[in-house]
């Protein structure tokens, strides 16, 4: 079910609930993950769009407490696996670097591997959230480790890693942490939005 609880955030114009509803908090309840749940999750996120098709994003992901758990936690900075740990499950999103030829070229290097592939991450969030869980991307990780740990060949790049549960009372969270578990703001739609040219004649806002 949707999120009813989040009065502070207003869109600028019409929008589907699910866009304001989705957030990425820290506090986790420590539950399993059903497969298909988790499997639903992953699957929307394979449904994005690519330049060409070429589908860059792979995912590799452990559920809480398999043989894989503790690998993967150990690859998160020590803030994040704080409290990720508490998290039903984990997914390091990865693109492809390389276009493959198709016979009538080579290979080639890709301009667009991670920007695709963040289209995926926001597919897989956003399903997260249709499904009752949440999504809380990070990038403080072990990357190089990480590199050897999944078995990625070179031409694959470890983008961020992404904890999957269910959000729970922040109460168990550090108290500066329970501070921050709130759904953030976003700049003004005259802060990002320009019609013709690029426009700098303000100072962003912070939150």
């Amino acid at each position: 079910m949707p999120d009813t609880s989040l009065p502070l955030r207003t869109p600028n114009h019409p929008i589907d609930p699910l866009f304001i509803n989705r957030w990425s908090p820290r506090a986790f309840d420590s539950s399993n993950i059903p497969n298909e749940d988790l499997q639903t999750i992953l699957e929307a996120a394979r449904w994005a769009p690519s330049a060409f098709n070429v589908q860059p994003w792979r995912f590799v992901y452990a559920h809480r407490g398999d043989e894989h758990w503790n690998t993967q936690l150990d690859l998160l900075d020590p803030f994040n696996k704080s409290w990720a740990q508490n998290a039903s499950a984990l997914v390091f999103v990865i693109s492809d670097k390389i276009v493959s030829g198709d016979g009538t070229r080579p290979d080639r290097p890709s301009n667009y591997n991670s920007f695709d592939t963040g289209a995926a991450w926001a597919q897989l969030a956003l399903q997260a959230s249709i499904s009752g869980y949440k999504a809380h991307a990070m990038a403080g990780l072990y990357f190089d480790k990480a590199q050897e740990a999944l078995n990625l060949p070179e031409r694959y790049k470890v983008e961020i890693a992404v904890a999957v549960g269910k959000n729970t009372d922040p109460d168990f969270l550090a108290p500066e942490l329970q501070e921050r578990e709130i759904p953030s703001q976003r700049l003004s739609s005259t802060e990002i939005i320009f019609s013709g040219t690029f426009s700098q004649s303000f100072t962003p806002s912070t939150f």
